[in-house]
């Protein structure tokens, strides 16, 4: 039978100070690496300044601290964000207080505030360096201070998902806020205070914070530290089950980070592989996959929320859990913490299963991430992922084919251009029902690229008249579709086509500027109300690298086709394949003009190469 747990209502001082000489406040291995940042820190400094300056007698609250006390360790399941920066918080306190009894003149008036300051220092290197009061020297000490501070940190990170672990005890062991950040690590490529970590960077905060005037009072100094040391509470959860005081974790929320769905997973699948002694075999897993999925969200594409999502549609439509044996699609889809933790305790029951399949679907994902099909209809809807990535999860990472893949998104790319050119959602029946029904065959690996192409065709052209469609996209002035314009002339044109990172969608006749009343002129455009009407239509927008849509800014048309201008680029320099046949087009022409009906002229071909390609014609 488990222990009861144990609330107390403690002093922050109190709830820092560990007792137990080999006791430690532990990170464990599943939690979130330490992600509190400059607001949150000024929020817990005014938070204190507010409570020590209104002179009130209770105490302040500062949340829920739940403790897993299992195995003999003080594991901190929730309030690992705030202890840490309460060290950072006390540690900066320190090297001020140290100062402001240096520096504090040593006379009768100031005697007793001294003092004061003296105990408050005992206090905070009793709690950061478990020493005895009496081996605390009452002053400043430089060499028996320095021998204090290399005494081991209170607090250990064993999170598999912290990379800077090491910042903490080196800002612990320094003697001064120069030390610590010739000690701590530098980001690499990162600049200015973006090149520390968060570690150091809230240390920085709070030191700065102690330097500022109203601190260098030492008056306002103590009222601060005894503010935080005996004003400020925490409620103290201690807890002798795992899976208790995870549960305590998900139904309590308190001042912390908000509590992420990944957070509860992983803290399940962690559990599970500590039963079944496979905490080193899920540990290694869970390690890369987070390392792989930080390369996925630089990309954009992705994080750990996401995957989870996208591993929960797959492992529902394979169990049929989404298609019932009469052929009834449920597109109700439940929360991922309850799937994972309630629905289908096979996933949590199994971890290095469950983190090997989702290391593989990352693993894909970053190998796939250039194709520049995936590309493009990444750009379309978030829902695409879901789909994708159950045709992905058909393979191994050496296995997954370009060309197949490319075709599978054209599909997806097809329906989700149906769905800019028409009134409906993605939740009616038209999308969400039948990607949930074809879904089961995007995961099925004996189901041919033929046969899904053949359904989405099916389905496009039994569900949505053609005129329809063509008429909304001529009339269309969105510009996700200029994207697939873009593309779709390239595989026409049969050149190639990156998308790249760094462009802009560029108006050939340009939307705005001084010029715009002669450009109109120009254009055959009779008014405002004209230009306003086709200035916007897909015949009148291109892709453009940024650097030379910057370039050439508002100017005619004629500029923008020529040759190079002064320092500034043109069409000319463009690697996009419309840019670059309009140069070659119209580049020859004595004094070319974009008009009206050159808009009109283009947006049909638009309007028509994209429905085509919708209809598969």
């Amino acid at each position: 039978m488990a222990k009861n747990i144990e609330p107390k209502l403690k002093k922050i001082g109190d709830y820092l100070k560990l007792s137990d000489e080999e006791a430690l406040f532990i990170i464990p291995e599943y939690q979130r690496a330490y992600s509190w940042q400059i607001a949150n820190c000024d929020k817990l400094w005014q938070d204190i300044i507010d409570f020590s300056e209104n002179g009130r007698r209770d105490s302040y609250f500062f949340g829920t601290i739940i403790i897993n006390c299992d195995q003999d360790r003080l594991e901190l399941i929730d309030g690992q964000q705030r202890t840490t920066t309460f060290l950072l918080l006390l540690k900066a306190l320190l090297i001020r207080i140290n100062t402001a009894i240096e520096t504090t003149p040593n006379d009768e008036d100031s005697a007793k505030i001294r003092g004061n300051l003296r105990d408050r220092r005992k206090k905070i290197m009793e709690i950061l360096y478990r020493v005895e009061t009496d081996d605390i020297p009452d002053n400043p000490d430089a060499q028996a201070d320095r021998e204090i501070y290399q005494r081991p940190a209170i607090l250990k990170n064993e999170s598999i998902n912290e990379r800077y672990r090491g910042d903490l005890s080196a800002i612990m062991n320094a003697s001064d806020f120069e030390e610590a950040k010739n000690k701590v690590f530098p980001i690499p490529y990162k600049r200015k205070d973006n090149k520390y970590t968060n570690y150091f960077r809230n240390f920085k905060f709070f030191y700065e914070k102690f330097d500022e005037e109203p601190m260098k009072n030492i008056g306002k100094l103590n009222s601060f530290a005894k503010t935080l040391l005996e004003g400020c509470e925490v409620i103290e959860i201690r807890s002798w089950e795992m899976s208790q005081a995870i549960n305590m974790f998900n139904s309590l929320n308190s001042d912390g980070l908000p509590l992420y769905d990944s957070d509860i997973i992983s803290a399940k699948l962690y559990g599970s592989a500590s039963r079944l002694g496979k905490v080193g075999d899920y540990s290694k897993l869970w390690t890369e996959l987070k390392d792989q999925i930080t390369a996925l969200e630089e990309l954009g594409i992705s994080d750990i929320n996401g995957i989870l999502m996208q591993y929960m549609y797959y492992v529902r439509t394979v169990n049929g859990e989404t298609v019932t044996a009469n052929g009834t699609v449920n597109v109700t889809t439940p929360g991922l913490r309850r799937y994972f933790t309630d629905e289908n305790k096979a996933l949590i029951a199994d971890p290095v299963a469950t983190c090997s399949d989702m290391l593989r679907l990352v693993k894909i994902w970053r190998k796939i991430a250039d194709f520049e099909s995936v590309k493009l209809l990444l750009k379309f809807n978030e829902n695409a992922k879901l789909f994708l990535a159950s045709y992905l999860l058909r393979y191994d990472e050496a296995e997954i084919a370009e060309e197949d893949t490319k075709e599978v998104a054209e599909c997806l790319m097809r329906l989700f251009a149906a769905l800019e050119l028409v009134d409906s959602g993605y939740s009616s029946k038209l999308f969400k029902i039948f990607l949930f029904g074809e879904e089961k065959k995007l995961a099925d690996r004996s189901v041919s690229v033929e046969e899904l192409k053949a359904d989405f065709s099916a389905h496009l052209n039994g569900n949505f008249d053609r005129d329809k469609l063509l008429f909304e996209a001529k009339e269309y002035d969105g510009n996700m579709l200029v994207y697939l314009n873009e593309y779709l002339f390239a595989k026409e044109k049969k050149v190639s086509f990156v998308l790249g990172t760094k462009y802009d969608i560029e108006h050939i006749m340009p939307q705005s500027g001084n010029n715009r009343t002669t450009i109109r002129q120009d254009a055959n455009i009779a008014d405002a109300d004209e230009f306003n009407a086709v200035v916007n239509k897909l015949g009148n927008k291109i892709l453009l690298e940024e650097k030379i849509n910057r370039s050439i800014g508002n100017e005619w048309f004629r500029t923008k086709i020529s040759t190079r201008l002064y320092e500034r680029t043109g069409y000319i320099d463009s690697k996009y394949p419309i840019a670059a046949y309009l140069v070659k087009t119209y580049q020859q022409k004595n004094q070319p003009f974009w008009t009206k009906d050159d808009i009109s002229a283009a947006t049909d071909k638009a309007a028509e190469r994209i429905i085509n390609f919708i209809f598969e014609k």
